[in-house]
């Protein structure tokens, strides 16, 4: 495989603590540099259905034949519904990456998934399956199909404004205007 320059970054809306249902996910499109399109789908609050609405977004797009990769921000959308990065992978045939700036607090995770996250343990081996973090280009990544240095290499180039990748900047922009109506936190 050639230098990716087609990928898309997926970050879900902000929701308050007490909501429950519906969460707006957005997936920015980028072509190098370039946002290319937005992409706007829902994920159950702390539900099971990330995976499959990731999978209908890129299907369903006009930016499929053209995707090269899958960014997100973290391994989960919507509270705990959690990805499955190597099912992701293989349902859409290309490398996926889950992106962190800090080591997540996987013992604090583990308690909450034994605890009253409906589908707590199966959540918890997705994600066991997608392996441990990992320090990449000065974030915390896990990863599928994909090695190391070419995931690395991937951050490093859409990094334009400090170390997040553009598209995952970008979603988390406009993700962050679906929930309060302003963005500015940051990634």
């Amino acid at each position: 495989m050639g230098a990716i320059s087609h990928v898309v970054g997926f970050d879900d809306a902000p929701f308050a603590p007490e909501h429950r249902g519906d969460v707006p996910v957005v997936g920015a499109v980028f072509c190098g540099s370039r946002l290319e399109g937005v992409l706007r789908g829902k994920v159950r609050r702390d539900g099971a259905n990330a995976s499959r609405e990731l999978v209908r977004l890129v299907e369903q797009s006009r930016f499929r034949a053209h995707l090269q990769a899958v960014l997100l921000q973290g391994i989960a959308l919507a509270g705990f519904n959690v990805v499955d990065l190597p099912g992701l992978h293989q349902r859409l045939g290309m490398p996926v990456l889950a992106i962190a700036r800090r080591a997540p607090d996987m013992a604090a995770i583990e308690r909450a998934l034994r605890g009253p996250v409906p589908g707590g343990l199966r959540k918890w081996r997705l994600l066991q399956r997608a392996g441990p973090m990992q320090p990449l280009a000065g974030l915390q990544v896990q990863r599928a199909g994909i090695d190391a240095a070419a995931a690395a290499e991937l951050i490093d180039r859409l990094a334009v404004n400090g170390r997040v990748p553009e598209p995952l900047r970008t979603a988390h922009l406009i993700a962050a205007a679906l929930g309060p109506g302003r963005s500015g936190q940051r990634v």
